[in-house]
């Protein structure tokens, strides 16, 4: 079951009986082909509707379509989302990255990300230098980098800001 709210602010509910579609508990009769990558030719009621992906943003579960020339923004929500939206918990916010400190003072050797670069949880972030070991700084959640605060050769504090997201 998805969950979804429209631009005129109703809610909308889709799930799945098998391989066939409810739209709020009733079955709708539709086809969808896909024509190129992220544009496809809806067909119901005997209509023809153009539409293409415009944006889709797994961390914050959105996607932004459009159909025909309309633009439409529409949060997708499954079970597990309403059941810890009503316990008051965003888990888009919680596996959101936070700004990455330098956890001991060292010698940054390496930076395999850039600005603008989206990252997941557990990807490498800085390779710093502390104590004649190798300590590789790693992604606690999903982000993009804004900015790089420091560079290959720099040394740095306990607490210092590396990069930002």
């Amino acid at each position: 079951m998805y969950r979804t709210e429209t631009a005129a602010g109703d809610q909308v509910e889709i799930s799945f009986e098998g391989n066939k579609p409810l739209l709020n508990g009733s079955p709708i009769n539709w086809s969808l082909i896909e024509e190129k990558s992220k544009r496809y030719l809806i067909s119901k009621d005997h209509k023809n509707f153009k539409c293409e992906v415009l944006k889709l943003d797994q961390l914050t579960k959105t996607v932004e379509i459009k159909i025909n020339k309309n633009i439409y923004s529409i949060s997708l929500k499954d079970k597990m989302d309403v059941l810890l939206e009503q316990m008051g918990i965003d888990m888009a916010a919680a596996n959101v990255v936070n700004d990455l400190k330098a956890p001991m003072p060292g010698l940054v050797l390496e930076i395999p990300v850039s600005v603008g670069q989206e990252i997941k949880k557990g990807d490498q972030l800085i390779i710093l230098e502390a104590m004649k070991m190798e300590n590789v700084l790693k992604a606690v959640g999903d982000g993009v980098v804004k900015s790089i605060e420091v560079g290959k050769g720099d040394s740095v504090e306990k607490n210092q800001v590396l990069i930002k997201f």
